[in-house]
């Protein structure tokens, strides 16, 4: 099994970085909406916004100069390449709001728990289908 080299390392803790901004922005949103839309819905919408938020910061930082075609192009692969973290992160969220209070009313908690999951595919496919 051959490791990673140091660019993939760089990169890695790079991506790390804009997730930690990811999650913030994340949580802001479902606290700002949840009242307004429920806490599901605002779950969606604040995935939505973070997603947004990391692409443009790993195309800004973490993989400066790499990619190709159209900005909207790029933005379009890297949210769909974000499903499969997508699935992780709703699923781990929406099982954790639904069965543990602590959750439901602590919401970061659970956005946490997503966020972790969804992290290691999303490097890797944003890396291999996004940003070569």
């Amino acid at each position: 099994m051959k490791l990673p080299g140091p660019a993939w390392a760089v990169d890695f803790f790079r991506f790390g970085i804009v997730g930690v901004a990811g999650f913030v922005v994340n949580t802001a949103a479902v606290y700002a909406v949840r009242g307004l839309v429920g806490l599901y819905a605002a779950g969606v919408l604040a995935w939505a916004l973070a997603a947004t938020t990391t692409w443009w910061l790993n195309r800004s930082w973490t993989f400066a100069g790499r990619g190709n075609g159209a900005m909207h192009h790029q933005w379009l692969r890297f949210l769909s390449v974000s499903l499969v973290g997508f699935v992780l992160y709703y699923t781990t969220f929406s099982l954790l709001v639904s069965h543990f209070r602590i959750c439901a009313v602590q919401p970061v908690i659970a956005i946490l728990g997503g966020v972790l999951l969804g992290m290691v595919s999303n490097f890797t496919l944003s890396r291999q289908l996004v940003f070569r």
